[in-house]
Parts: structure tokens; C-alpha cells; sequence
């Protein structure tokens, strides 16, 4: 995806939506589309850099991962009273996501998260 490109955002939900379809679970893609466009837009806005994403699947676990090419890593905070629109992303990831974290990787890092869809 390219830096500050957030076109890529709609695209990408759409293509994780299909990949859900193709495993068995299209029901289950409104969580795992929320927590993906944070992370994408979040690379993409805060590192002024592009992104790679990657997503795979295995019976009953989906794994999404998004590689930027800035070593900062990113924040949890809370959101303020009054901004609205930031600050909320990684929060949604920690709340919803069956696991997450950050890792480096080369110039820059990863951040990722699974859902657990149970058995298929």
C-alpha cells in the first residue's frame, strides 16, 4: 500500500472480506475488517512510509499483519474527551483481538492480531 495512499483502506477490507468468504466465514468479517483498517491506516498515516499486508488463515484462526518501514513503535493510549477521531485504533485491537502485538522486522515492524473463529 502506498504512504498516506488511504484509498488502500476500502481495498483491503473488501479483500479480506473475500478471503473470509473463500475460508468458510463470511459472517465473521466485521471484527477482523475493523481491526485491520486501524492498522493500516494507522502505518499508513503515521509513518508517512508505505505498507505491507498480509493476512493468513488456518482452521479456526485468522492471522493479519501490517509491516511498515519505521521502527517506532506505536502507542496505546486512551482517547481524549475531545478529539473523537484519534486514538482508538489500537485500543479497538487490544480489545477485540484474541491476541496481538508488535515485533520488529528489519527496518521497521509489524504489527498483528488473530481472531479465533473456532472449529470449521
Amino acid at each position: 500500500m502506498g504512504r498516506s495512499d488511504l484509498r488502500a483502506v476500502p481495498e483491503v477490507r473488501g479483500a479480506l472480506r473475500e478471503l473470509l468468504r473463500s475460508w468458510g466465514r463470511p459472517g465473521e468479517s466485521e471484527i477482523a475488517e475493523l481491526l485491520t483498517s486501524e492498522l493500516v491506516t494507522n502505518a499508513l498515516v503515521h509513518t508517512d512510509r508505505d505498507a505491507i499486508l498480509t493476512a493468513t488463515v488456518r482452521p479456526g484462526r485468522l492471522r493479519v499483519e501490517v509491516r511498515d518501514f519505521v521502527g517506532r513503535r506505536p502507542k496505546l493510549c486512551a482517547a481524549s474527551a475531545d478529539d473523537s477521531t484519534h486514538g482508538r485504533g489500537l485500543m479497538l485491537v487490544q480489545n477485540l483481538a484474541d491476541a496481538w502485538g508488535v515485533r520488529a522486522h528489519g527496518v521497521g515492524k509489524v504489527v498483528w492480531f488473530e481472531l479465533d473463529g473456532g472449529p470449521v
